[in-house]
C-alpha cells in the first residue's frame, strides 16, 4: 500500500484503507474452515439427539457456500477493529 506525500511536515502520509471485500477474500479460507468444523460438531450434537450424522466431507461441502456470509461478517469486524485502532 503506497501512501501519498503530505505537503506539511506535521501531517502524516495518508494510506489507503483496506476495503471489506479484500479483507473478506483474505479471511475466506479460515471462515469456511470454521464453518465446516462447527457444522461437523453440530452434527455430532444432533446425532446424540437422534438425528443423522453429518459426515466431514458433507460439512466441508456445505461450508463452501456458507463460508461467504461468515467471511463477510469477519471482514466487517476486522475493518471496524482497524478503524478503531486508527482513531
Amino acid at each position: 500500500m503506497s501512501g501519498t506525500k503530505s505537503p506539511s511536515r506535521k501531517e502524516p502520509a495518508t494510506e489507503g484503507k483496506w476495503p471489506v471485500w479484500k479483507l473478506a477474500i483474505l479471511l475466506y479460507p479460515a471462515s469456511a474452515l470454521t464453518v465446516a468444523i462447527n457444522l461437523f460438531l453440530a452434527g455430532l450434537i444432533a446425532n446424540s439427539a437422534g438425528f443423522g450424522v453429518i459426515e466431514p466431507v458433507t460439512a466441508i461441502l456445505w461450508s463452501i457456500p456458507l463460508g461467504v456470509p461468515a467471511c463477510w461478517f469477519a471482514g466487517r469486524w476486522v475493518r471496524s477493529l482497524m478503524d478503531e485502532a486508527d482513531g
